[in-house]
């Protein structure tokens, strides 16, 4: 049954990250009528927010973006931060979107932002409780398998607490920047609807990750249960 989780969710999460790219590549091809490269996009949206102590910064990689609220930094992958395409709009005001979450005070964002170290923490439990069981389990005992199952059971619980959390911070943060570079006139109403359909692609890689999370959890919760019978 495990197995199965993960062969649906790892198709579906792929399916939509080939999607993701098909779009981003396709709409970074059609240059923006207002010739604006993705940093300056986003140095724009920091500033019309008052913004001035994040730094929009160039990394390596492709659909790399993020903002790294510990360093106040916007991390734009080359294609973005020198685009100059509705894929690149859009993406630059999204990663903008979460520095103005950060500056905003917005609680989701906070809330996600305080699991991070304890999502952190599961993450390093729960491989060691795979290491006990895949070399120990024969000294485990029935005892030994429901702790391990409890173990899952927490663990996934906080992932897919995570995972869910992340999604209203995602969507509000797409939210944000579909309006800014709308309001601004970054974009006409051709790319606008470019930019709005690349966002919805990158946030279904969440709603899959958060779906995939839960169905696990269920799936250690019904050993749990079934165990105690």
């Amino acid at each position: 049954m495990l197995w199965i989780i993960f062969i649906v969710f790892g198709i579906a999460s792929m399916a939509i990250s080939y999607r993701l790219k098909s779009k981003f590549k396709k709409y970074s091809k059609i240059h923006l009528e207002k010739d604006l490269s993705g940093a300056e996009i986003a140095k724009l949206m920091l500033a019309d927010n008052g913004i001035h102590d994040v730094e929009v910064i160039s990394v390596k990689g492709k659909l790399t973006d993020h903002y790294n609220p510990a360093n106040k930094t916007v991390n734009l992958s080359d294609e973005v931060y020198h685009g100059r395409s509705a894929a690149a709009a859009a993406i630059a005001a999204h990663e903008c979107g979460h520095a103005v979450q950060h500056a905003t005070a917005y609680s989701m964002l906070q809330f996600r932002s305080a699991m991070v170290p304890i999502q952190n923490a599961s993450a390093k439990i729960i491989n060691v409780v795979f290491f006990i069981m895949l070399f120990g389990s024969a000294f485990l005992g029935a005892f030994g398998i429901n702790v391990a199952l409890i173990v899952f059971v927490a663990c996934y619980g906080i992932f897919t607490l995570f995972a869910f959390v992340t999604l209203p911070v995602e969507f509000d943060a797409s939210k944000r920047a579909l309006a800014w570079i709308q309001d601004r006139n970054i974009v006409n109403t051709q790319e606008y609807g470019m930019a709005k359909d690349a966002l919805k692609w990158a946030a279904m890689t969440y709603v899959v990750a958060a779906l995939g999370s839960l169905a696990t959890l269920l799936y250690y919760l019904s050993l749990f249960l079934g165990g105690r019978d």
